[in-house]
């Protein structure tokens, strides 16, 4: 098997159980790239076509305010997959950003031929409503966190649902995350150790 499309077989498949020929046809359909560190395959007000997995690096999805304030609404690790989901669906200009955060090789599959997909192989249709679903979820455990949830509570959930991204990300990322600044992210940081 393709080592490219090795990790997202295995994610499928915690799913979806495919055939070798299923899997054919899907890797088929999938178009791979490789996107530079501070490289964008989305900006706003474009319309996101495709849903991107990650293979190897990791992309930061994010919103900026007419401020020109960054605020991180999402990492796609290795095994994630990033999109703008309200763009993707109503296939309008969307507000989210996709940048990379480091050299990033992807996986993407269009809108066009996820329905061509989810067409010939019906289970694929199981697979991405799974998907849409953990999407769901996850917004809204991240609304309910930031309106309702202390820095820390917010940070430790952070560590939890990312604890790959700890050590690599910029503090600077980890707290636009948050929605702290990074003086603010070491100082509780340095409060959490002492707790030890």
């Amino acid at each position: 098997m393709n080592t490219e499309v090795t990790l997202i077989l295995e994610h499928i498949g915690k799913h979806i159980h495919l055939t070798g020929d299923e899997q054919d046809y899907f890797v088929n359909l999938l178009q791979a790239g490789k996107v530079k560190k501070r490289q964008f395959i989305l900006k706003e007000g474009m319309i996101c076509k495709h849903s991107s997995f990650v293979n190897k690096g990791c992309l930061r999805g994010f919103t900026l305010d007419k401020n020109g304030f960054e605020h991180v609404l999402n990492f796609a690790p290795p095994g994630w997959w990033i999109g703008d989901m309200y763009s993707m669906i109503t296939q309008k200009p969307g507000v989210m950003n996709i940048q990379a955060l480091e050299d990033t090789d992807i996986l993407q599959l269009s809108k066009v031929n996820q329905e061509i997909l989810c067409t010939k192989v019906p289970k694929f249709e199981h697979f991405f409503r799974v998907i849409t679903e953990n999407s769901l979820v996850s917004t809204y455990q991240r609304l309910t966190e930031s309106l309702s949830f202390t820095a820390e509570e917010r940070y430790l959930n952070f560590c939890k649902k990312y604890p790959m991204l700890i050590q690599t990300l910029p503090q600077k990322q980890i707290a636009s995350y948050l929605g702290i600044t990074p003086e603010f992210l070491s100082k509780m940081k340095k409060g959490l150790l002492k707790k030890r």
